[in-house]
């Protein structure tokens, strides 16, 4: 077993902050009442999420009703792809399928939820492409866009690579072709993002992104796993995926997670304080490992964007060296990086993100995504380095190169 421990997969999970925890811990043993109850114990519960969606609603600028707590990324996705075309069909009398546009390198779930409406012959779907940047153009969305469009939905940093989609002017875009549809009677454009990735370091404030639909996950930001938020703007045409009680303004039916929403809420009010210092420490940490990776390792290329990318994530390819071999070489030596989204670990076709950026099958096995956090520290870093070096000159010798 390795002495040291670095972890350096922060887009995977986070930590618990030992403050959200704090927070948390109550509500598992003494303050355990259902939300729903009319007794004491379900009103102290109640009043605890409602203070958790009150922290969330002023975090994205909304209204507190148009929070929606969900168990998590995957189901507020599904929610907002699913919800919106089962909706449309609802009160729809066209002959025609709802249209979706999503992008061909979301994460699986936005991917796979949008196949399923095809196979269903509940929508057609188009996937836009991406360039050899990681980044999706506005003139690529406007192109697809036709009078029976419903949805957009475009994440707003992408999982793997970590690039930092143009969410602002597609929700402008939108905006302005709404308003030429209502003229003509054709149904308004849903724009959903997923923000997962985003909520740590960017503005999430949807009115400022021009979002109808916003994904939020607890894990991703120091907060639980098993909660998540999907924001849905006052008259959003959406129905509920899972039937059950009328939970969540009757969009999400299930006994709430009440420990997990009111660390979500902790999570989110620690974001909102320290994310501008978080975004100067995570930042200059991931320039010091770029420039000397670049420098000092041959045949090391990054992924994506250097400038429109968020600052925890580092996606390399590396010539002549397998990805699972590097992270396999790293994992003895105690660091915990990853080849692509932990969604997809133990696949072993090339990331359909890579694939998407123009990345060959080759190449993409040579991939790793190394991930910064709040706590990653400059000792880590080194450490990190230093162990690369060695895990690639070893792999390369072995395989003659």
């Amino acid at each position: 077993m390795a002495s040291k421990h670095v972890y350096l997969d922060y887009a995977s999970t986070t930590p618990l902050d030992p403050r959200v925890f704090a927070v948390m811990k109550h509500f598992f043993s003494q303050k355990f009442g259902n939300p729903m109850s009319l007794h004491s114990f379900g009103k102290e519960a109640r009043e605890a999420v409602e203070k958790s969606r009150k922290l969330a609603a002023d975090f994205f600028g909304c209204e507190p009703g148009e929070i929606v707590f969900t168990s998590g990324a995957t189901e507020s996705n599904n929610l907002a792809v699913k919800g919106t075309a089962i909706a449309f069909a609802s009160h729809s009398n066209k002959k025609s399928k709802p249209h979706l546009i999503t992008t061909q390198f979301e994460h699986s779930c936005v991917l796979e939820a949008s196949k399923k409406l095809e196979e269903q012959g509940m929508a057609d779907v188009s996937y836009v492409s991406v360039g050899k940047d990681g980044l999706v153009t506005i003139d690529a969305i406007k192109k697809e866009i036709r009078d029976n469009t419903i949805l957009v939905s475009v994440m707003y940093v992408n999982n793997e690579i970590g690039t930092i989609q143009p969410i602002k002017e597609i929700g402008k875009l939108i905006k302005k072709i709404n308003a030429e549809r209502e003229m003509k009677s054709l149904p308004k454009i849903i724009f959903h993002t997923d923000a997962v990735q985003a909520v740590n370091y960017l503005d999430c404030h949807v009115d400022n992104l021009g979002v109808d639909l916003l994904t939020a996950s607890g894990h991703k930001i120091y907060g639980p796993k098993g909660v998540g938020i999907l924001f849905v703007r006052k008259n959003t045409p959406i129905r509920r995926i899972q039937d059950g009680g009328g939970h969540e303004m009757g969009l999400r039916a299930g006994t709430l997670n009440v420990p997990g929403i009111v660390g979500f809420g902790a999570a989110l009010e620690l974001v909102e304080n320290e994310r501008k210092r978080n975004y100067k420490i995570v930042e200059k940490m991931q320039g010091y490992l770029i420039s000397r990776l670049l420098k000092e390792i041959k045949g090391v290329k990054l992924n994506g964007s250097k400038i429109k990318r968020i600052p925890n994530n580092i996606n390399l390819t590396v010539k002549d060296v397998e990805g699972e071999g590097m992270l396999l070489g790293l994992d003895m030596k105690g660091i915990a990086v990853s080849t692509g989204s932990a969604c997809s670990a133990g696949d072993l076709r090339p990331s359909h993100v890579l694939t998407a950026i123009g990345i060959g099958e080759e190449e993409s096995h040579g991939s790793l995504r190394v991930t910064l956090g709040k706590y990653t520290t400059k000792q880590e870093a080194d450490y990190f380095l230093n162990s690369f070096k060695e895990v690639v000159a070893r792999l390369r010798k072995i395989a003659g190169k």
